[in-house]
């Protein structure tokens, strides 16, 4: 490991350790400047002072409407896209409605999956958006995929996005849920590649993630089948997993080989190896307070072996150590709110510059 120097305190350096940031980004992060209003150039565009550091947490605050950025040191949040009110109905320019999804790729610019938000959830409005929007540092919406408020299969049109990566070739991988299919989009919106089998085995229910394999295959949770599959690119499953699984919210490859999956309804995150042997698993229904069901919604693992859990229904984002422990928590356990340190059923986190089991995107947007 690299030399970090010194830390914002032991806080600073447990937490400079656990999201890797390097002694530059944790200077510029906790210094005065963090905490002004002020903004700075960036590509050509505004955006706040802190904004887009390494180790800082990208986070999908789905019933607050936005998308925030979460300097993990002071618990600020340095950037946000979408409104923050949970009744608001206004897909369009500057907003997005339910996120489930959100990845940074290169030059700041941001992958939104406007999932939209169902009825019944108390405390929001039932609203369609089915968007997949990449928006720039200053939160202009600069490419979509979808229309929204629309539903649909044709063309430009997606039926409950729940996730999308950039890809190295530079299209874009969307989970569409609703229409059970996984599609490859390029800039000019044609379908390049789709897997979805409407019966059979590979017939897909409520697929949650997606993610490109080094090997060129892809990973799928294949939500409401209690699975997960790596299918080839002629549509074959090649391997797949599902024992004890119920709800298989999110999964990635790990370097080693591992495969980390969030098991929603099972209220936990398991690892298992090359060999489909779990060696880890994390229950997040135990801490003081908890919601009983918190359907955890994605986990990735940090470069330095920690986890990033979105709680969902426990309205928190945790990183849990390599034994098992709570390092850090952003959202108050089981109360749900849009104010500091509150979130809104948290759908997933990501640390910035960290793409440890994940689809890294292209170096150039």
């Amino acid at each position: 490991m690299a030399a970090r120097g010194l830390f914002w305190g032991s806080v600073g350096l447990v937490l400079g350790l656990i999201f890797l940031v390097p002694s530059a980004a944790l200077g510029a992060a906790v210094g005065p400047a963090a905490h002004s209003a002020a903004a700075v150039r960036h590509g050509g565009t505004t955006a706040p002072v802190g904004f887009n550091q390494p180790g800082n947490l990208l986070i999908t605050d789905q019933f607050n409407n936005r998308v925030i950025e979460v300097n993990p040191l002071t618990k600020q949040v340095v950037w946000s896209f979408g409104s923050g009110n949970s009744t608001l109905c206004n897909p369009g320019a500057g907003s997005v409605i339910g996120a489930n999804d959100a990845e940074r790729l290169s030059g700041g610019y941001t992958l939104i999956a406007g999932t939209g938000i169902p009825a019944g959830v108390p405390g929001t409005t039932a609203c369609v958006d089915n968007r997949v929007i990449v928006v720039n540092p200053s939160g202009k919406i600069v490419w979509q995929y979808g229309v929204a408020g629309k539903t649909g299969t044709g063309f430009d049109l997606l039926n409950v996005p729940v996730f999308a990566i950039q890809l190295p070739n530079h299209h874009f991988l969307v989970v569409d849920q609703g229409n059970n299919r996984v599609i490859e989009v390029n800039f000019a919106k044609k379908i390049v590649w789709s897997y979805g089998p409407t019966s059979g085995p590979g017939a897909l229910s409520n697929p949650n993630s997606a993610e490109l394999l080094a090997n060129g295959d892809v990973l799928i949770a294949d939500e409401n089948n209690n699975r997960v599959i790596e299918v080839n690119h002629a549509g074959k499953i090649v391997w797949q997993y599902s024992h004890g699984l119920s709800i298989a919210a999110f999964a990635s490859r790990l370097p080693n080989g591992g495969t980390l999956i969030t098991d929603a309804a099972h209220s936990r995150v398991v690892l298992i190896n090359a060999t489909k042997h779990v060696v880890f698993q994390f229950v997040t229904n135990r801490s003081a307070g908890s919601n009983p069901a918190p359907s955890p919604s994605n986990a990735v693992m940090l470069a330095g072996g920690y986890i990033v859990i979105s709680d969902q229904n426990n309205n928190r984002v945790i990183v849990v150590s390599p034994s098992g422990h709570i390092v850090f928590q952003y959202g108050k356990t089981n109360v749900a709110g849009s104010g500091s340190d509150e979130l809104f059923g948290p759908y997933t986190a990501f640390a910035i510059g960290d793409y440890t089991g994940q689809t890294p995107p292209p170096k150039v947007y």
